[in-house]
């Protein structure tokens, strides 16, 4: 363990600090740290470039699959378009969605907000396995 992850942790035990306060911290120490030996596939934390969803299913008996790639820049770019949607049309929007059945609502959609939704995206992979296919959402 190296000696600023020692006093990090050390503050932690001695209630200098709070458990959120470590994490942040102890984050932040890693970004810092020099990428140690990986396989060639693996990717740095947060360079995320874009959104997969895979999905491979059987449809009146053949096998079907959706490959779908979306560039994190598209989402950024969305997000502070919908800055400049009137509340007007933001209202209607929404009022399709519910009926719809889509429970979003577009006023909430905050261009700070974004980062840290593109972060934890990051970090999960949704996989749902089924007898006659699986779905996986990812970042790559």
């Amino acid at each position: 363990m190296n000696e600023q992850r020692k006093d990090i942790l050390d503050l932690l035990a001695e209630g200098r600090i709070t458990a959120e306060e470590a994490e942040q911290l102890l984050t932040a120490l890693e970004r810092n740290q020099p990428p140690a030996a990986a396989s060639p596939a693996a990717r740095p934390k947060g360079k995320a470039k874009y959104l997969r969803v895979v999905m491979e299913f059987l449809e009146e008996g053949e096998s079907q699959r959706l490959n779908v790639r979306v560039p994190l820049q598209l989402l950024r770019a969305g997000v502070q378009l919908a800055a400049l949607i009137p509340p007007q049309a933001l209202e209607r929007a929404n009022a399709e969605l519910s009926r719809s059945g889509v429970p979003f609502d577009l006023t909430q959609l905050k261009p700070e907000h974004l980062e840290p939704l593109v972060e934890h995206l990051d970090e999960t992979v949704v996989e749902l396995e089924q007898t006659d296919g699986y779905l996986r959402v990812f970042c790559e």
